[in-house]
């Protein structure tokens, strides 16, 4: 897609450079960016040039994943994430694209897209991540990233904000997700992810909602207590799947990954 209105690119080099201009928005990997017209947008400016680690270990245990690593460089780093490893590139393939668009999308893309069936914003809400942001001011603030997404297309993101990088906390105990689509190349229509670190059991529910919704647990919770938490989600309408198809999907693989703890 050519941009017809962009007049200028240049290449974010330090975090002074990230100062926009009206008009100017930042670009990943660019993949949506170049997908469809962007009215309004006449500046790019390029993250690459930052020079960001893709993938780093964190003092805790946990893994720093920066806005601008790609799905393909996620995947490769996958054994970083312990008992997640497999979950990884699972959700990779989730966005059904080309190993030449997995080279260029972008993990923090993704996520500031904000679509339901982010399957990134799938894998940093269902384990627990956090995202570092950037203010326009000069500082930083960290946000869980289930609460950064806030709807479709929606983000608590303000202009002048870039998003830093994906905090992951330390490996879970154990990990386990389920997903549906209405086509077995299709786009999420149900995605739920649940894992237990310590005594808490934590389940994901995404891609059948608008934003992500986290339920948390001291101890395994009953068939009862699941249920009744995951009824409360406002389940999401569009051509991927029926609210009542994706409420009662969404409350069998709650009930199937709980089970899967219990076995």
């Amino acid at each position: 897609m050519d941009l017809v209105e962009v007049q200028r690119m240049r290449v974010a080099r330090s975090r002074a450079d990230l100062a926009l201009a009206p008009g100017e928005t930042v670009i990943g990997g660019g993949t949506w960016l170049f997908s469809e017209p962007q009215p309004g947008v006449t500046g790019v400016v390029d993250l690459s040039g930052l020079g960001w680690e893709p993938v780093t270990e964190l003092p805790d245990g946990g893994v720093s994943v920066a806005a601008t690593c790609t799905l393909a460089r996620l995947r490769d780093a996958a054994p970083a994430f312990g008992e997640a490893a497999s979950l990884v590139p699972q959700l990779v393939d989730a966005l059904l694209g080309s190993w030449k668009i997995h080279r260029v999308a972008t993990v923090g893309g993704n996520i500031c897209l904000a679509l339901p069936a982010g399957p990134m914003t799938s894998l940093a809400a269902g384990l627990g991540a956090t995202a570092l942001v950037w203010s326009a001011d000069g500082g930083e603030r960290r946000i869980p990233v289930a609460a950064l997404v806030t709807g479709v297309r929606e983000t608590e993101l303000v202009p002048g904000d870039v998003l830093r990088a994906i905090e992951f906390p330390p490996s879970p105990d154990w990990v386990a997700h389920r997903r549906a689509s209405l086509a077995p190349l299709g786009r999420s229509a149900a995605l739920v992810v649940a894992r237990i670190r310590g005594d808490g059991f934590h389940l994901a529910v995404t891609a059948s909602t608008a934003a992500p919704r986290v339920f948390s647990f001291l101890g395994l919770p009953s068939a009862t207590q699941l249920a009744e938490a995951v009824e409360g989600c406002d389940w999401y309408d569009d051509a991927h799947g029926a609210p009542d198809w994706r409420r009662a999907i969404t409350l069998a693989f709650a009930e199937e990954l709980r089970q899967e703890v219990l076995a």
